[in-house]
């Protein structure tokens, strides 16, 4: 029943979503050099490595870390880059994945192909066995300033109390989130 949800669901946003995607990818061409979508290697259910869509927000030669690890993330933005994490438009693309099976609407954000802490831990609470997602139980409860400890708490937390109703839950509450701009890195 998820996956057919997340079909229908990612069909329905993405067709809502088409023109300002198309505008926003020219808005990220014309602001700055290189492709407009970013494949980014992300690591996906069962530890599998597979290549996430995103708005580009970074500068081309922007080192492939966890925004968090950057000296100063600020200098390394295109001049719209900002206000897509702001705005969390810069995950639109990812419905692609979603309608792909790579990603679910919910569940743990997937970690870039280097944070072996983060893969490690994950997988010692065997949270590798879910669907990355494009929000999750870990997003609603701190985002970017979570510690990873922090991060896999929730993450198991969700595996162990996962259902429909909770996915609907934590859907509401992301879109709550977005609205206000609640814990985003920038």
């Amino acid at each position: 029943m998820k996956r057919l949800f997340d079909i229908f669901l990612a069909a329905a946003v993405g067709l809502v979503f088409l023109l300002p995607l198309c505008i926003l990818v020219v808005l990220v061409r014309l602001s700055s050099k290189g492709p407009a979508i970013y494949w980014s290697d992300r690591v996906g259910r069962d530890n599998r490595i597979f290549k996430m869509a995103k708005l580009r927000t970074m500068k081309v030669d922007a080192p492939v870390v966890a925004t968090h690890l950057l000296a100063d993330p600020k200098s390394q933005l295109t001049p719209i880059g900002g206000f897509l994490r702001k705005s969390s438009l810069d995950e639109i693309p990812q419905l692609w994945n979603i309608l792909r099976g790579d990603m679910s609407f919910v569940g743990p954000r997937p970690a870039l192909f280097n944070q072996d802490d983060l893969i490690a831990s994950r997988t010692q609470y065997g949270v590798e066995k879910l669907t990355p997602g494009l929000t999750g139980w870990a997003q609603l409860n701190g985002r970017d300033e979570l510690s990873i400890d922090e991060k896999v708490k929730f993450d198991y937390e969700y595996l162990q109390n996962q259902s429909f109703l909770f996915d609907l839950k934590i859907l509401w509450l992301t879109g709550l989130q977005v609205i206000r701009a609640k814990g985003v890195s920038h």
